[in-house]
């Protein structure tokens, strides 16, 4: 068969290159419909995918860093993406994406249109507009911890809004009625939901979130700390308990409580999200929701091979529960 290219089934069927390529990588929001007509199309002008996916791409793609590299999510869902990738006799290969580099449209097109690879983006820091590196991919590609509002793409994902609401439950539950909200400065995608979620369980409880209760602090544990020593230094009314965004933000909030002669949990009671190794052995350990990390990266392989194996013209997203891991950090009043 001769090279026929996406640009040419576009100008034949007069659909915009996007959706060619979406159909023909079987992976995207296409109507049925369409999808046939564009394969009948490039049937007919001969074209045929070239080459064979031989490795597994993990695209870490990184923004500021202030989320990936406090923590230990990345490299769990690493492990869960090379053990499945594995198992299917596929290799996998590590790529960090900069999305503030001028390079980066250049270098996601690359992985894009690398149709002997099967991608997995870690989208965690990735934004709306980010996600436009990757709108006209033609490998097959899988989004962890991420999606885009504007473009369809396999995804899995956290729970947020219902494990946050689990984890203020929780504190309810143990009699807690001013319930605080640590909140972090950079505002990843999952952090809104993790925040609706929190609300809707006080509201649920007959309860209000206090705006002076909510302490907006960095995403890093020295930034957490800072921020909480500051607030502190107001003498501030504070609450019997804090949910923290995430357990990097916990740890730190709590070092500085505990410095201003705050005591964990007589005084304030915490709970976090993640799970991060550290927390076993904060003072107090933390409870803490446990995102399933290796399961994320071995799901996000089994819909590559979906893709590759068993074509759909919808696409998937899968959320993920968490776990409540109970600790020394919430008492009961």
């Amino acid at each position: 068969m001769r090279n026929v290219g996406v640009r040419e089934i576009s100008r034949k069927t007069g659909f915009s290159p996007a959706t060619v390529s979406n159909a023909l990588s079987n992976k995207r929001n296409v109507s049925r419909e369409t999808s046939e007509k564009i394969l009948a199309v490039a049937k007919e002008l001969g074209y045929a995918r070239r080459g064979k996916v031989a490795r597994v791409v993990f695209v870490l793609a990184r923004k500021t860093g202030e989320v990936l590299d406090e923590g230990t999510f990345h490299p769990g869902v690493m492990e869960g993406v090379e053990k499945a990738a594995s198992a299917v006799g596929l290799p996998m290969s590590f790529v960090t994406l900069d999305l503030t580099s001028p390079n980066a449209a250049s270098q996601a097109s690359d992985i894009a249109r690398d149709i002997t690879s099967a991608v997995v983006l870690l989208g965690t820091e990735m934004r709306g507009d980010d996600y436009s590196l990757f709108a006209e991919t033609e490998a097959p590609l899988v989004v962890v911890d991420g999606w885009s509002d504007h473009l369809f793409f396999d995804c899995v994902v956290t729970a947020n809004e219902s494990s946050a609401f689990r984890a203020t439950s929780y504190l309810v539950e143990h009699g807690h009625k001013d319930i605080g909200y640590i909140a972090g400065a950079y505002r990843i995608k999952n952090f809104p939901l993790r925040e609706r979620g929190y609300r809707r369980a006080l509201r649920e409880a007959g309860l209000a979130a206090n705006p002076a209760f909510r302490v907006e602090v960095g995403t890093t544990v020295s930034t957490a700390y800072e921020a909480m020593r500051s607030w502190l230094e107001t003498k501030p009314l504070l609450p019997t308990a804090f949910f923290a965004e995430n357990d990097t933000m916990a740890l730190g909030a709590m070092r500085a409580m505990v410095e201003a002669g705050v005591s964990i949990p007589d005084d304030v009671s915490f709970v976090g999200f993640d799970d991060l190794p550290f927390a076993t052995v904060a003072t107090p350990p933390l409870t803490t929701m446990r995102i399933p990390n290796h399961e994320m990266g071995s799901i996000a392989v089994d819909l590559l091979m979906e893709q590759l194996n068993a074509p759909r013209y919808y696409q998937k997203t899968i959320h993920l529960s968490t776990m409540m891991i109970e600790r020394d950090s919430v008492r009961s009043i």
